[in-house]
């Protein structure tokens, strides 16, 4: 099974776009959103192309590839128009032996990691930095940000299949990998 990771995408029509382009042309099985979907929150910006109500239109009709997370700027109101469930804090994935805890990022820190088994993975979004941290305990991946990407990166997305973790521009340019083969 062929996952895409993405977190961010904070009501921009410009970049949803780019990601529903790039889901159709990596041929995953499921999206995975980490958070934020519709509304940018006071601290950022508006991103290119802010369009809510088109973002909704580019997501509703995937609704059945879609797994999504609560972000801390994702509401009630929000599920009221999305046609798939954005209200669960976290889910928990298991693929090819790996377990991953989803979450967007505002309810967990450091200490946190300290709760999970050795080499189970913590995907968080909300930093809008793609991280890949593997301490040999713990593992803490990050996909980066859709739509405002922070600290220099791109924006970007990830995926999964075959036990290999795959950064990636909204070009579908691979810029890092993780292999869970090497965790174990």
């Amino acid at each position: 099974m062929k996952l895409m990771i993405a977190s961010d995408i904070h009501g921009s029509y410009l970049y949803c776009k780019n990601l529903v382009e790039r889901y159709e042309a990596e041929k995953a099985d499921r999206l995975i959103l980490l958070g934020d979907i519709l509304y940018h929150g006071p601290r950022n910006d508006l991103p290119g192309e802010y369009n809510p109500k088109s973002v909704i239109a580019l997501l509703n009709p995937l609704k059945k590839d879609i797994l999504c997370v609560r972000g801390n700027c994702d509401t009630e109101v929000d599920q009221m128009v999305l046609d798939f469930f954005i209200l669960s804090d976290y889910a928990l994935l298991c693929a090819d032996n790996v377990t991953i805890f989803a979450t967007h990022g505002h309810l967990v820190d450091e200490k946190f990691l300290s709760r999970l088994n050795k080499n189970d993975i913590l995907l968080c979004g909300h930093t809008h930095i793609p991280a890949c941290e593997n301490d040999g305990e713990h593992i803490y991946l990050n996909p980066g940000s859709v739509s405002i990407p922070k600290g220099g990166s791109k924006n970007s997305y990830m995926t999964y299949e075959n036990g290999k973790f795959l950064w990636k521009t909204l070009n579908g340019e691979i810029y890092k990998e993780f292999s869970v083969n090497n965790i174990k």
